[in-house]
């Protein structure tokens, strides 16, 4: 089968679409035939050798951490899914013509396959960001980088949960945020200055997304240190921040999907993608790696 590698670390000319073999499904896992594969930051982060550890593999390994696609193998154990149906969840080496996924859940069929596919990852995050800092209805929360993959489901399941929304994006990105929801503010010099007029009475907490807004600007906004967290600039913590990688212990995927199924459905989330074919790879790479991305950028098999 096709799929998007990487043997060595490096930039996205290091990418091939190489043929692999195929995966099987194992114990609680089902294999799908894939319809779209969601392209992460994560993904880049790896292959560039930017993540914690990161060492070159010792062969071709195939990139992605989130489909959509139809069942045509089912592991040892799994129940309530069969051969056939239509879900979208969770794996790894999901851009492929075929994949494992160990987390999913039934893609509603007013759901376009690519929208499905960009979700995963995104509503797992942002559950996980809002779960982590406790927001309560009524308490206002500021998100840099709301314009994003990420930063827009935050945005958009934040507000769902009766949260008010400050958030920074390109001057570009002012009316899609007002568009989702949010209290838009350019971000650069003079941020602290934009959110507090935006947010009189201050914010409740701080939700770095992009990790390019200066740590000082950051602590500067929020009511005490413990209240900024970021998934995005790993240097935080050292500084009295918090992070999350997305390790084991905070994150609860199958919960995630089943909250988003209900947003998406709802449209109280929803996510603008654009599509590559899966051997423009690259320059779905490339489109990531520039910064400015509205939304979601997802391959196709």
């Amino acid at each position: 089968m096709r799929a998007v590698t990487y043997s060595e670390l490096g930039g996205p000319e290091v990418l091939e679409v190489a043929d692999v073999p195929e995966p099987h499904a194992g114990p609680g896992q089902v294999r799908i035939k894939v319809a779209a594969a969601s392209v992460n930051p994560v993904d880049w982060k790896t292959f560039r050798g930017l993540m914690p550890g990161a060492q070159a593999p010792a062969g071709p390994t195939v990139l992605g951490w989130d489909a959509s696609g139809v069942v045509d193998e089912v592991g040892e154990g799994v129940t309530g899914v069969a051969v056939g149906d239509d879900v979208f969840g969770f794996g790894r080496g999901t851009q492929a013509e075929r994949t494992v996924l160990t987390a999913w859940a039934p893609k509603p069929a007013s759901l376009d396959w690519s929208v499905a596919a960009a979700a995963p990852s995104a509503l797992e995050t942002s559950e996980r960001v809002l779960r982590l800092l406790d927001l309560q209805p009524g308490q206002t929360l500021f998100v840099a980088g709301g314009a994003g993959g990420v930063g827009a489901v935050l945005v958009q399941m934040a507000v769902a949960a009766g949260v008010t929304v400050v958030a920074s994006a390109s001057a570009d990105n002012q009316g899609y945020l007002a568009e989702i929801g949010a209290v838009g503010v350019p971000y650069g010099e003079g941020l602290v200055d934009r959110v507090r007029a935006a947010a009189p009475d201050g914010v409740d907490a701080v939700a770095d997304v992009a990790g390019k807004t200066p740590a000082a600007d950051l602590f500067a906004l929020a009511p005490s240190r413990d209240k900024v967290l970021s998934i995005a600039n790993f240097d935080l913590a050292a500084e009295g921040g918090r992070v999350t990688g997305g390790s084991e212990s905070e994150r609860r995927p199958t919960e995630a999907l089943a909250q988003g199924v209900e947003l998406l459905r709802e449209s109280k989330v929803v996510i603008k993608v654009q599509t590559f074919p899966l051997e423009r790879a690259r320059e779905a790479y490339e489109t990531s790696l520039s910064g400015h991305v509205r939304g979601k950028l997802v391959l196709l098999p």
